[in-house]
């Protein structure tokens, strides 16, 4: 009898749909954190007497809690295993949630949000090292694609579904949706997923075991190139995601509602670049995806200056933004995958510096829009032109796609 080289192989279909669903959910409580006050941002800025650029600091507060959170929380699932962190990193997020919901001003909503980041931070992580325990090879790219999938799919689909909240609660009522949200992962996580971590395999303590994990990520070359990608993909993808509420509500008059139906026409865009990944990797190396897919990003975001400085109008402006949110579909699961490929005896690790790499940038550069100008798509397709530039210069440079084997 042959060895099953992969625990997932053993998996009935039912079982993997249950772990897609339940990963899945896992995977989307951190976009959705981030994301789904983005249509209550005006209301916010009025509620609470603040600057547009204010109302930004608490979108990057999350993101950079988010960020810090998978850093501790990755190689702690390394050492204890995958169910603990889940469990106690979420907690924090709902107590955090519950604290923004009653936050009295600007300082303590900042604050919970920070919190909310941090607690929300083990979702994300532990799923990709929970598929990552279990598959190798294709099977790991395809289901990394499909949490790549929620992962791109939850931050615009997020603001729709804040935007049906709002006709029927205030922005509090958001945050009180994120702790039941949070409350729920919990008791999927207790019900439906086992420990994917035996006890054998996981990292012992001391400094030396920390730093040979880390030592193992940076000087993989493919790994910390396509780390830069991710961070820089996600950076393009929130500069959109920062700006859009003021300029698409107070520039082109949405409401919420149309605010939402806007987002749910572009997560079609997301939908269709994952999808589309996913396939072109059984024959193609996830690299040449992500070579062909910062390419038309480039051409979108240029696209979208250009337009907007010869004063094409909304049409100008739709357009070109979701080729290039299709391009951010296509990028997340090639990433995910040539991060993974090689570091299975330290995925915690690797979900996590990848993780932190993406929501680190992006929190730190998509303010950089509304600091500037949300009068128009200018500042907003510069922002995005310039994340890809790095992007690519990273693929071909540190990556170097020809030398990249192809998965095993």
């Amino acid at each position: 009898m042959n060895p099953i080289p992969h625990p997932g192989d053993a998996l009935s279909r039912r079982q993997r749909l249950v772990y897609v669903l339940v990963l899945g959910a896992l995977t989307a409580l951190g976009p959705f954190t981030v994301d789904l006050y983005l249509p209550a941002f005006p209301l916010l800025e009025e509620d609470l007497d603040v600057s547009t650029a204010a109302i930004q600091v608490t979108l990057s507060a999350t993101m950079l809690g988010f960020a810090f959170g998978q850093l501790l929380v990755g190689p702690w699932s390394d050492r204890v295993g995958r169910r603990l962190p889940i469990v106690l990193a979420t907690a924090v997020h709902i107590l955090a949630s519950l604290g923004a919901a009653l936050a009295p001003d600007f300082t303590w909503l900042a604050i919970f949000r920070l919190l909310q980041g941090f607690g929300a931070a083990a979702g994300v992580v532990v799923a990709m090292a929970v598929v990552r325990d279990l598959f190798g090879g294709y099977p790991l790219v395809r289901m990394l694609s499909r949490l790549a999938l929620v992962h791109g799919l939850a931050p615009i689909l997020a603001p729709v579904i804040g935007s049906q909240l709002l006709q029927v609660a205030d922005w509090r009522g958001l945050f009180v949706f994120l702790a039941v949200y949070g409350l729920a992962v919990i008791v999927a996580t207790s019900l439906f997923v086992r420990e994917t971590l035996p006890r054998e395999r996981r990292a012992a303590g001391g400094h030396s075991t920390v730093r040979q994990r880390y030592r193992s990520l940076f000087t993989d070359r493919v790994f910390v190139g396509v780390a830069i990608v991710g961070g820089m993909n996600f950076a393009g993808l929130f500069a959109y995601l920062s700006a859009s509420p003021f300029l698409f509500q107070e520039v082109y008059s949405f409401d919420p509602q149309q605010y939402g139906l806007l987002f749910g026409i572009n997560s079609i865009g997301v939908v269709a670049g994952v999808q589309l990944s996913s396939r072109l990797q059984k024959s193609v190396g996830p690299q040449w995806v992500i070579a062909f897919a910062t390419a038309m990003q480039l051409v979108a975001a240029v696209t979208i200056v250009t337009l907007d400085t010869a004063g094409a109008g909304l049409i100008g402006l739709l357009v070109p933004l979701w080729f290039f949110i299709f391009s951010c579909g296509l990028i997340f699961p090639a990433v995910q995958g040539l991060a993974l490929a090689n570091h299975g005896t330290e995925a915690g690790t690797a979900a996590s510096v990848l993780g932190a790499a993406t929501f680190g940038t992006a929190g730190i550069l998509s303010p950089i829009v509304g600091l500037v100008s949300t009068a128009d798509a200018v500042p907003m397709g510069l922002v995005m032109a310039c994340s890809v530039v790095v992007s690519i210069a990273a693929l071909w440079l540190i990556v170097q796609p020809r030398t990249v084997p192809a998965l095993g």
